[in-house]
């Protein structure tokens, strides 16, 4: 097999436009909660400039009270106060309908926020995490050959919080945004258009800075993503190879590699940082220049009575205030959009990869199979340029036990793929009982099928539960039953809780025997008509290996059966054994007939009995 790479190489390339177009789909699909989060944010909108607007009028009223011949306070809403109200009487209303606007505008924020985190963290997270998981358990082995654990966790975990991101770091922050320029922009325009033209002249500049660093962020985000994945893959296999780190007393090499790699991580951020450093104090330079002209143009206006004081001069201060304000957020959200777009890249990579393995539309779900496998000049490579079969072809009959030998990089592990349909072969064709494995159900076929691998994997659950795995819903009969036939049932209940003991991390707490005999009793709880052993007794001990065999007897009763294996004693129960040369089958026969004919397995035959001879010359 081809050696796994540590981050995932689309084959396509993602346009900025394809990208948005699909986040802004994503948005769509809740859009109960993304279009109430728009209202609220506009009527958050109206208060804010209403409380704007009753400050300028109270200041207008008491300027008036103490001064007749400044102009009146012109009131909004098209209210007037009675004739006989005094002006503090206008004053007290006025204050308290700004306590009130402040009072609702705090429960509608919060209800914002509420609306916010449901449709982020409540609905999209949790949806768009799980359609990358149940994409993930679709794509086939192939998929997984070729691409690194490291850079799936990070697109499962960061990259969905940062595809998040666009919509209420981008979509909802732009729409508010968008909505209080305007809106503010109007209402400036009312009080004087000389003076809001003034004002807002930096908008040009403004637009051309956040466009550039736009560019120049975005590649610089996806290079610190891949820098993350290699970080996450050095530490993974830093903790899974303790053992051996610990006994080539390998510690301060691999500190050395970590701080490395974590140093261009930080590095790589801290490029990332300084722009945005730079950026943010740009943007604000920009925006707070407007204050100026509006100190220098509106007071010599005010001065010369063409706009009131309160709201006039108060009431444009404090909207061009908000305004700078949301102008230079414009290098928040500029960030947001380049972080959720290199995120979205890589999310959209993993679900829109080609299956690879899949059931057809109209495929045939099998009644229970006999058990004839046949491979039809089967060539198959897990990459073009190193094909690992060629032209493959035999048949077994029902309830055979065929044994598979051949030398390391044979293509003896590979056969065992295509029988479950792990892969399909380049040319020629897999058949279960006369028909093509393409033409089969896929979930249907695989059930009928139990598969125990070298190094079987236990997941972190009671004992039950991982030989129920693939028959979630078995009886506790039909469990201890696989059990026994297993030769498993005496260790378990010699378990702490029996069945009901939770085992730890990939079975460490057993035993590989033990480990063993619990992945045949899983393999054989569905009662398959085909069994697979991947070389089940090679790295265990002879006594192990015994216990093992001893097991695997019985489940070979009834059901054909596969083995790979390098020991013969294994081998040597088989009614054909098929040879493997570099992808080719060479030679088939019994164990009889192999020992004693030229080839790889006569010769292996012959060491092993050669050990055998020494070993006992040695006890004696």
């Amino acid at each position: 097999m081809p050696a796994t790479t540590t981050s995932i190489r689309s084959s396509r390339e993602y346009p900025t436009g394809e990208l948005v177009r699909r986040l802004l789909a994503l948005a769509w699909q809740y859009r109960t909660d993304f279009l109430l989060s728009i209202l609220l944010s506009l009527v958050l909108l109206l208060l804010g400039l209403l409380g704007l607007q009753l400050l300028g009028v109270v200041i207008d009223v008491i300027r008036h009270a103490l001064d007749p011949h400044v102009l009146a306070p012109r009131y909004p809403l098209g209210w007037t106060p009675p004739a006989h109200w005094m002006p503090l009487r206008i004053v007290t209303m006025l204050s308290l309908a700004i306590v009130a606007q402040a009072l609702v505008r705090g429960i509608l924020t919060y209800w914002y926020n509420m609306t916010t985190a449901r449709l982020t963290q409540g609905e999209i997270v949790p949806d768009l995490r799980a359609s990358l998981y149940a994409r993930l358990q679709r794509l086939s082995f192939l998929f997984f050959d070729v691409h690194g654990s490291s850079s799936i966790f990070n697109r499962v975990t960061g990259d969905v919080q940062n595809t998040r991101l666009f919509v209420d770091g981008v979509l909802l922050q732009g729409l508010n945004m968008v909505l209080t320029l305007a809106a503010y922009g109007v209402f400036m325009w009312r009080i004087h258009p000389g003076l809001t033209v003034a004002c807002l002249w930096v908008a040009v500049p403004l637009w051309w800075v956040t466009n550039y660093y736009s560019q120049r962020l975005r590649p610089a985000y996806l290079r610190n993503r891949e820098l993350s994945d290699d970080l996450v893959q050095l530490f993974t296999e830093s903790v899974k190879g303790m053992q051996t780190i610990k006994g080539f007393a390998a510690e301060q090499p691999q500190i050395r590699r970590f701080a490395e790699a974590n140093g261009r991580v930080s590095d790589q951020q801290r490029r990332i940082f300084w722009d945005i450093s730079f950026f943010t104090p740009v943007t604000q330079l920009l925006s707070q220049a407007s204050l100026v002209i509006l100190f220098a143009y509106g007071g010599w206006l005010y001065l010369k009575g063409e706009i009131p004081l309160g709201s006039g001069l108060v009431v444009f201060a404090g909207l061009l205030q908000q305004f700078n304000g949301q102008v230079a957020n414009i290098s928040t959200i500029a960030n947001s959009v380049q972080q959720s777009l290199a995120a979205a890249r890589r999310v959209f990579e993993v679900l829109d990869m080609p299956l690879g393995v899949e059931s057809k539309p109209q495929a045939t779900i099998p009644n229970k199979l006999t058990g004839r496998i046949a491979f039809e000049g089967v060539s198959f490579g897990y990459a073009a340029e190193y094909p690992a079969l060629h032209q493959v072809s035999f048949e077994t009959k029902p309830g055979q036990v065929v044994g598979i030998f051949g030398m390391t990089g044979s293509g003896k592990s590979t056969v065992l793929s295509l029988i479950p349909r792990f892969y399909d072969p380049q040319r020629g064709r897999v058949l279960a009982d006369g028909v093509d494995l393409r033409e089969l159900d896929l979930d249907a076929f695989r059930r009928q099928i139990g598969i125990v691998y070298q190094e079987s994997f236990l997941f972190s659950n009671t004992v039950s539960a991982n030989i129920a795995f693939g028959h979630p819903h078995a009886s506790q009969q039909r469990i201890e039953a696989a059990a026994r036939i297993a030769c498993a049932h005496e260790f378990i209940t010699a378990l702490p809780r029996g069945y009901a003991t939770v085992l730890g991390e990939s079975g460490v707490d057993l035993s590989g025997g033990q480990r063993q005999r619990l992945a045949l009793a899983r393999a054989l709880l569905l009662e398959p008509p085909i069994l697979i052993l991947d070389d089940p007794t090679a790295s265990v001990d002879s006594k192990t290996e015994h216990e093992i065999v001893t097991a695997l007897r019985a489940a070979m009763s009834n059901r054909t059966t596969f083995v790979v294996s390098s020991r013969l004693s294994l081998l040597r129960r088989a009614d054909i054994i098929l040879v493997l040369e570099n992808g080719r089958l060479t030679q088939s026969g019994t164990h009889d007939q192999l020992a004693h004919r030229p080839g790889p397995y006569h010769e292996t035959a012959l060491l092993q009995l050669m050990d055998l001879d020494d070993a006992q010359g040695d006890a004696a």
